[in-house]
């Protein structure tokens, strides 16, 4: 969830944690690819036109067959003090609207308030330390709402996020974060062929090519997050009880943000 994107990660009562990849000196590197341009002068490795055609085919077909995004599945291991999620789930709309969910930086108003009226996850800045094509290496800064036990308030977190725009990829990796002393992981996102069963007859489409042919273009295409979130707390807090309580905080919280998203990716479909 930054991790996720965007995707991203968060901690809170509900912990939120944040997203951070390999650190690197600052660079400014000009891409040397050639591709369309959005409306934010931002870079499109993608059809935008297929885009469009994919949001209009999921918005017709959500009002006859409301399609339902089962909850993320986790997986949950601990080796050596550190604690390894595996996250996969689904999403009903194309790649690259996903993956642009979980990496938007503007993306944090998609968090509800807590209890106490605060964003459980807001955005402070983003800075480019190196880009090249469709990679682009950031260092983010997010406030992260947490309640720890009589202490309240928001904790700043700073993340090197390495995003790969093409390949729908990410990697994340801690710099400054209260409480933790490992926090890392990576996501992508891959391509769904929900429709090729019923148009496509007995082949099964290898490529978006492929399923745009043997569908007649009628083939909507949802998205498969695979995520793998790897986190220790730092002493004193990796000591029992403080550890079970940071440990499934953060594992529940992990899950509400990326039932969020889910849910944000229904609303855009017309739920």
């Amino acid at each position: 969830m930054g991790v996720l994107t965007g995707f991203g990660v968060w901690i809170n009562q509900n912990t939120q944690q944040p997203l951070k990849a390999e650190s690197t000196r600052s660079e400014n590197v000009k891409s040397t690819s050639k591709s369309e341009k959005d409306s934010n002068n931002q870079e499109l490795y993608y059809d935008k036109d297929e885009q469009l055609r994919q949001g209009k085919l999921w918005k017709d077909a959500e009002k006859k067959h409301p399609w339902y995004d089962a909850p993320p599945r986790v997986k949950v291991a601990t080796k050596n003090g550190i604690c390894h999620m595996s996250i996969e789930l689904t999403m009903g709309y194309p790649p690259e609207t996903v993956y642009e969910l979980f990496t938007n930086p503007n993306n944090g108003k998609f968090f509800d308030m807590d209890m106490f009226g605060r964003q459980l996850l807001e955005n402070k800045s983003r800075k480019v330390l190196k880009k090249d094509g469709p990679r682009e290496i950031a260092e983010t800064k997010k406030a992260v709402a947490m309640n720890f036990l009589w202490w309240s308030g928001s904790i700043p977190i700073t993340l090197i996020v390495d995003e790969n725009k093409k390949d729908l990829t990410a990697k994340y990796k801690k710099e400054k974060m209260m409480f933790m002393k490992v926090f890392e992981g990576s996501y992508k996102v891959e391509p769904l062929y929900v429709d090729s069963e019923r148009l496509c007859m007995h082949m099964k489409p290898k490529s978006k090519e492929e399923y745009r042919k043997c569908s007649g273009g009628q083939g909507k295409i949802a998205s498969k997050v695979i995520m793998d979130q790897y986190f220790q707390p730092s002493f004193p807090f990796n000591l029992p009880p403080i550890s079970c309580y940071i440990r499934e905080t953060t594992i529940n919280t992990t899950k509400t943000l990326l039932q969020m998203l889910q849910f944000t990716g229904a609303t855009m479909r017309g739920v």
